[in-house]
């Protein structure tokens, strides 16, 4: 009999996703695989022991205590990371990554669009921001901007459309388009309704120029990328929305009035939303991709929700579910790709305290709570969880405002060390 059924539960989550095991039910079938679950249950495997991972984490440095770009790139590759998106295209950051085997999305600024707009300067930009470092540095993908359509600067709006067709013109003419995409994040706030997912649409003001965009993202298949925080929503409304449906824990959920489709967390279904709001307007086969998400772990009086405990939930339970591979329930089959807000607390972070509490790691390296990454990072089984870190110290020069996104998909398990 398995005692640990927490572990059994893991095993069972790492075999259906590596498709060792097509049904959890038939279980039988992977026990008469050369005893693999023996094995697997003989080792006592805990949740951090598995490196089956395809979560995002924000990095940024808006701090005066943060490692420099190739200390961070020292960390990302202890905690097996392939994939990483920055907020700038900073040479010395680029120059970090070069033969890093990390793949980097890079970001054009926003007070850069109106510039871009010009096919001749965005040729310029991409030859002298882009071209330069690659292929040594793996640049994948370049966000236009960030939270443009709600932006405060309603000219950002006017400038989006073209400019990114302009950078995707310069891609085409250096022969890059093959390697890198072009897309923006969205804030949750340029849909006008997000409850029920059905009821998903664009705001008026913004309908018009998101037409355009979609259809740039639709003839690129570029994806359409969402910064989503159920934080917010439950903050703004702790009596009205369940705080277990908000952290993905057990819960009774909802179901869609109008699609009958059944949700047990906020996320999927504000994603849901975000498809829905696209599908209005006519498009319904772009990849949706959650570019931010995550839960602050301090926060002011008035900020509800915001604790440790809470944090580590949220962030737990979306590894989880990443490491099922779900889909949302509108597109079961279509893996949720997710970008967790942030590596590291960033102590000169404008805003309430929570603001500068969203990392899972100090900036000494040492983790701010445990959400299952210590065997990444850990040198030894007798670490513990409160303790594991990785040495960030350095006398180098401290690189400012440079804010990033990391991705990684390591699909191998990682053993506990004797």
């Amino acid at each position: 009999m398995v005692k640990n059924l927490g572990n059994w539960e893991m095993i069972l989550t790492f075999l259906e996703s590596n498709l060792i095991l097509r049904n959890r039910n038939s279980w039988k079938e992977a026990c008469q695989n050369i005893a693999l679950i023996p094995f697997f249950l003989l080792l006592s495997l805990t949740f951090s022991d598995f490196g089956v991972t395809c979560l995002g984490v924000n990095y940024g440095q808006v701090a005066n205590n943060l490692p420099p770009p190739d200390k961070v790139v020292d960390l990302l590759s202890s905690l097996k990371i392939t994939k990483s998106r920055i907020y700038d295209t900073n040479p010395q950051v680029l120059t970090a990554f070069a033969n890093s085997n990390i793949e980097l999305i890079v970001t054009v600024e926003n007070q850069m669009l109106a510039v871009l707009v010009d096919p001749q300067q965005a040729l310029q930009w991409v030859s002298t921001h882009i071209k330069p470092y690659f292929p040594a540095t793996k640049i994948t993908g370049i966000a236009v901007g960030n939270e443009v359509f709600t932006d405060d600067d309603t000219s950002l709006i006017q400038n989006l459309v073209p400019a990114t067709v302009s950078i995707h013109g310069a891609l085409v003419q250096l022969g890059l388009d093959k390697y890198i995409q072009v897309s923006t994040p969205n804030s949750l706030a340029v849909l006008e309704e997000s409850y029920p997912p059905s009821a998903g649409s664009f705001k008026t003001e913004v309908a018009g120029i998101m037409s355009q965009y979609l259809q740039f993202l639709s003839s690129t298949k570029a994806p359409f990328w969402i910064n989503a925080y159920t934080y917010f929503a439950y903050k703004d409304a702790p009596n009205r929305i369940s705080l277990d449906y908000a952290l993905f824990n057990p819960n009774s959920g909802m179901v869609d009035p109008y699609t009958k489709l059944h949700y047990d967390n906020m996320l999927y279904a504000q994603v849901d939303a975000a498809i829905f709001a696209m599908a209005r307007l006519g498009y319904n086969g772009i990849e949706v991709r959650v570019s931010e998400t995550g839960w602050p772990s301090k926060g002011d009086p008035n900020e509800v929700g915001a604790t440790v405990v809470n944090a580590a939930t949220y962030n737990k339970n979306l590894l989880r579910r990443q490491m099922a591979n779900e889909g949302t329930p509108l597109r079961p089959n279509m893996r949720l790709e997710v970008y967790l807000f942030a590596l590291f607390n960033e102590d000169m972070k404008p805003g309430p305290t929570s603001e500068r509490n969203y990392g899972l790691f100090q900036p000494d390296g040492t983790m701010a709570y445990n959400v299952g990454l210590s065997a990444l990072s850990t040198p030894s089984s007798s670490s513990t969880p409160s303790s594991a870190s990785i040495s960030l110290a350095s006398s180098a020069t401290k690189v400012t405002d440079v804010k990033g996104l990391i991705i990684f998909c390591d699909l191998s398990v990682h053993y506990p060390q004797s």
